[in-house]
C-alpha cells in the first residue's frame, strides 16, 4: 500500500508514457494479446470490473523508481473501471487504481530474451500479481523450460502450476494454447477455456454454431414432414388434401 505521503509526490498518468517504445520482436507479440482481448470482450460483455492491457506500461511502487514501468506482452486487471473515467488509459498507474494490481501478467518470449524468467518474474512477485504465464513456443528448448508455463504467487512466491489448460478460480477462467479450427495456416494461440476445459468460443464462432444447429434443425423438421406424408400417401391419404 503506498503511503500517502509517497502518494501526494507520485506522477499523473497524464504525465508518464504510455510504454516504453521497445518495438515488438514479432506479430504475434501483438497478435495473440489481442486475441485474448477480442474473446474476453465478448464473454465478458456486461462486466464493467475489469481491464486487459496489452503492451502497456505499468506503473507500480514496488521498484527502484516510480517512473520506471514493467511493460508486460498483456495483463489482466479485475475490480477496476473498464474505462478510467470513461476515457481510455495511456497506461496502467496502480496509485490511481486504488493500489489494485494486476492480477494476471503474460509474456511471450522471443528472439532475444528479455529476462521473462529472472529479472520480470522478479518484479511481478514483488509487484503481487497473483499469476504470471510465460509463453515461449520457439525457444523453450533454449531456454532449458516448457513452451507453456503459468506461475502462482504463493506465500510470496512464485511456484509452477500444472496442468493445461490451467483453470484459475480467481479469474474464473482457464487459459491454455490451441488451435482454432477455421484457421487455415493451423496457428497455435492461447486462449480462455472453461472450468470443465472447453475452449470458449468466440462471438463469430457462436453465430455459426447457432446457424448451424437451426439448419439441423429445420433438416430434421422437413424429414419428419416427409415421413409423415409418405405414411399418409401409403393409407391412401391425400397429405394436401386434408380434413379440416
Amino acid at each position: 500500500m503506498t503511503s500517502p505521503d509517497l502518494k501526494a509526490n507520485l506522477p499523473a498518468s497524464a504525465d508518464l508514457p504510455c510504454s516504453d517504445d521497445a518495438p515488438v520482436d514479432n506479430e504475434d507479440q501483438n497478435w495473440l494479446p489481442n486475441l485474448l482481448l477480442l474473446l474476453l470482450t465478448h464473454l465478458w460483455a456486461e462486466r464493467m470490473d475489469w481491464y486487459f492491457g496489452v503492451d502497456m506500461a505499468i506503473y507500480h511502487t514496488t521498484g527502484v523508481n516510480p517512473r520506471v514501468p514493467v511493460v508486460p506482452d498483456a495483463f489482466l486487471s479485475l475490480g477496476v473501471e473498464r474505462r478510467k473515467g470513461g476515457k481510455s488509459r495511456r497506461s496502467y498507474v496502480v496509485w490511481e487504481e486504488q493500489e489494485i494490481v494486476p492480477i494476471l501478467t503474460l509474456e511471450m518470449v522471443s528472439h532475444q530474451p528479455g529476462g521473462e524468467y529472472d529479472e520480470k518474474l522478479a518484479i511481478y512477485q514483488r509487484l503481487g500479481v497473483l499469476y504470471y504465464v510465460i509463453y515461449n513456443p520457439e525457444f523453450w528448448q533454449r531456454d532449458r523450460h516448457q513452451p507453456f508455463e503459468v506461475y502462482k504467487r504463493v506465500a510470496g512466491q512464485y511456484q509452477l502450476q500444472m496442468g493445461e489448460p490451467l483453470w484459475l478460480p480467481e479469474v474464473g477462467l482457464g487459459i491454455g494454447r490451441c488451435v482454432l479450427p477455421d484457421d487455415s495456416l493451423e496457428r497455435e494461440v492461447l486462449s480462455w477455456f472453461d472450468e470443465q476445459g472447453d475452449r470458449h468460443l468466440s462471438a463469430a464462432e457462436q453465430e455459426r454454431l447457432r446457424a448451424e444447429q437451426e439448419r439441423l434443425r429445420a433438416e430434421q423438421e422437413q424429414q419428419q414432414r416427409e415421413r409423415l406424408e409418405a405414411y399418409l400417401r401409403s393409407q391412401g391419404i391425400d397429405p394436401n388434401h386434408l380434413p379440416e
